[in-house]
């Protein structure tokens, strides 16, 4: 009950956050729109690219941008960083809570805050440009898509909480920050969707995590890759473990190194 304290306290501190709200709304708009512009181009006359009706491109670019902007652990290594340096990060290792569990409630609070937001700014962008928006009306795909978005977000929590940790072992992680930021915009298809690569990256993409994050639930929303679905869970909640174990053991060992002080 503790931790869902700590997830209804973030989503009722957002309420402070008035721009935020509008430029993460506006930024879900925006992605869209170029996607409108590019693949519009692209289609021109075509009924088709790689499968995809001009529709259902942009049905799986409503759903992966409202994905991507819902995963909000990137404050997770910041907050994590920044409070090992200035020595503040003591009163997370004083108090009766799991610091995983405790990151991770924050970010689902903020998460759903900043997802009602932006699934209406989604619902307005359909509308308003009147696109035949293309989704799944199977509901063991639509539970399965689910299961694989939550699961997603805890992996990034994990993922981000690890970088945040590693602030006790080096002054600075920026450059980690910026290398993963980078990287995760391609390998988790919210730049494209990952189905225009070559088959050969997308077989060795399948073996990790972040082809399951946004890519692959987005796909299953409008009823595509449904075979995939079952090995996706599997790989996610095998990354999710290997990664909790990661966890528990750099920071049981690079804790000892922290001196900081304050509460």
């Amino acid at each position: 009950m503790k931790y869902l304290e700590v997830a209804k306290i973030t989503y009722k501190a957002q309420l402070a956050f008035r721009f935020e709200i509008g430029f993460n709304m506006v930024f879900t708009i925006i992605k869209i729109l170029f996607a409108y512009i590019i693949w519009g181009t692209i289609f021109g006359q075509r009924e088709s690219v790689a499968g995809f009706s001009f529709h259902s491109m942009l049905s799986y670019y409503i759903i992966s941008s409202f994905l991507a902007q819902m995963e909000m652990s990137d404050g997770v290594s910041g907050e994590i960083s920044a409070r090992i340096r200035e020595g503040s990060f003591s009163k997370y290792m004083v108090v009766p809570v799991n610091i995983q569990t405790y990151f991770l409630a924050q970010t689902w609070g903020a998460a759903t805050f900043y997802g009602l937001f932006n699934l209406i700014a989604a619902v307005v962008w359909v509308f308003l440009f009147r696109i035949r928006f293309v989704v799944t009306l199977n509901p063991g795909i639509i539970l399965l898509s689910l299961c694989m978005i939550l699961l997603g977000l805890l992996f990034m929590v994990q993922l981000n909480y690890f970088l945040g940790i590693l602030t006790f072992q080096f002054q600075d992680i920026q450059l980690f920050l910026i290398i993963k930021n980078n990287l995760v915009a391609f390998v988790t298809g919210t730049m494209l969707p990952l189905s225009l690569l070559p088959e050969g990256i997308n077989f060795v993409m399948r073996f990790f995590p972040f082809y399951y994050v946004t890519y692959l639930p987005s796909m299953l929303l409008i009823g595509r890759n449904t075979g995939e679905g079952m090995l996706g869970l599997l790989v996610l909640t095998g990354w999710i473990i290997a990664f909790m174990l990661l966890n528990y053991v750099t920071y049981n060992r690079l804790r000892v190194r922290y001196d900081g002080v304050g509460i």
